[in-house]
């Protein structure tokens, strides 16, 4: 195996346990591992520090674990039934209302650079680094051994995800997939159920692994504040949290996506929980276009929940003006006594950082806001200790006078 030994000084984090090797930490290489072998870290004395994914970029080396002990099948199964016992620990398994959860949470479950989404029978793999990718036929095997009968189909979906430039054969495509009667696993299409609600899922077509599985939580806490209320949702995509608000009894939602084919997908889950067309109207256009355009009072809660503002560091300050720019046109135009619901899903904003932006935007709107809830991620979705930076979804209920 080849080893990454690191500058003098550099073990530190490795020695807290965070799992990211810096590129600037590295003094030498030993041999001539390719992107994605497995690769032990020393320290600049010759200690063990662990072993992981190398790879070329900012971070050097994903580190899979702070022993010295081999990575295959027998590790991938460790690993994934320690997160299904997670999972079964946070009631999200063998659950009669919801029958979608995150399985692998990354960093999160000590297998950095790796996603799994369960649909119903459905996983589907995205992996974010070359290691996780050639380690996916592996992986695969491990889910089905740990699940078993509850997989019907495997699917993975890293093409937009691993790195492109490690010459990996990226294609999308199912790993596995159990003949069985009436799985129609093939089609990428799935009704799912979500706190009892139910979702169209395309894991083919759709954005990510075809569902925004991180909101969950955020859901159901919008669902309780909506009764009687009239109610916006900008960034809609498929229209998850106009569905939780019409079934918590709002008057009314507007639903607001540029993208056609989000609206679309709005209006199928829509009428796959049977609500009145009456009550809900979906527009496609830019969401900050028409938050500016609408009157003053309209509505009386906004989900604002945009796409990532900051895919990296370097992008933080224009990101942090537009949080701000977006969020003052919100509590302009609230109606007194509303509630906004507003989110960062952008890993290199945190949350402290956001909750500043939503401040500035308070005080350019000149008006009385209180923070009701801050928000994060669910269960589903953990942050190791060790690694801070995986509290990536962050939010503020506010009530605005």
């Amino acid at each position: 195996m080849d080893k990454i030994i690191l500058k003098k000084g550099r073990e530190s984090s490795v020695e807290r346990f965070h799992p990211w090797i810096f590129s600037g930490a590295v003094a030498k290489i030993t041999g001539t591992p390719k992107e994605g072998e497995i690769v032990s870290i020393y320290s600049h004395e010759g200690r063990f520090l662990g072993c992981g994914h190398y790879q070329i970029g900012s971070i050097a080396v994903r580190i899979l674990s702070f022993e010295d002990e081999k990575i295959d099948g027998d590790f991938w199964e460790k690993r994934i039934k320690a997160a299904y016992g997670l999972r079964e620990a946070a009631n999200l398994i063998h659950n009669s209302e919801t029958d979608c959860y995150r399985l692998i949470h990354g960093e999160g479950d000590n297998l950095p650079g790796l996603i799994v989404d369960i649909y119903k029978n459905t996983a589907v793999l995205q992996a974010h680094s070359a290691g996780m990718f050639l380690a996916k036929e592996e992986i695969a095997g491990a889910i089905r051994n740990v699940l078993g009968e509850e997989i019907a189909a495997i699917y993975d979906k890293s093409a937009a995800t691993a790195p492109y430039k490690a010459g990996l054969d990226l294609k999308n495509g199912y790993l596995y997939c159990r003949e069985e009667t009436g799985f129609n696993g093939t089609s990428g299409e799935e009704i799912v159920r979500e706190n009892g609600n139910s979702f169209y899922v395309n894991w083919i077509e759709g954005q990510k692994t075809g569902f925004f599985l991180d909101q969950r939580d955020n859901r159901e806490l919008v669902k309780k504040y909506s009764k009687g209320r009239e109610v916006l949702n900008l960034f809609c995509y498929t229209g998850g949290f106009s569905v939780y608000a019409l079934s918590g009894g709002a008057r009314s939602v507007d639903s607001v996506d540029s993208s056609a084919k989000a609206i679309e997908l709005t209006e199928k889950n829509i009428s796959l929980n049977g609500f009145s067309e009456s009550r809900h109207e979906s527009i496609c256009c830019d969401a900050i276009d028409f938050l500016h355009k609408s009157p003053a009072g309209n509505y009386n809660l906004m989900i604002v929940d945009p796409p990532a503002f900051a895919k990296h560091r370097d992008a933080i300050g224009n990101a942090l003006r537009a949080y701000k720019r977006l969020n003052a046109a919100a509590i302009e135009k609230i109606a007194p006594g509303g509630v906004i619901f507003t989110y960062s899903c952008s890993q290199a904003i945190d949350k402290q950082s956001f909750a500043l932006a939503v401040f500035s935007a308070a005080a350019m709107a000149g008006r009385k806001v209180k923070i009701i809830h801050r928000l994060t991620q669910p269960a589903d979705h953990p942050v190791n200790i060790y690694h801070p930076e995986g509290e990536y979804l962050k939010g503020l209920a506010l009530y605005v006078e």
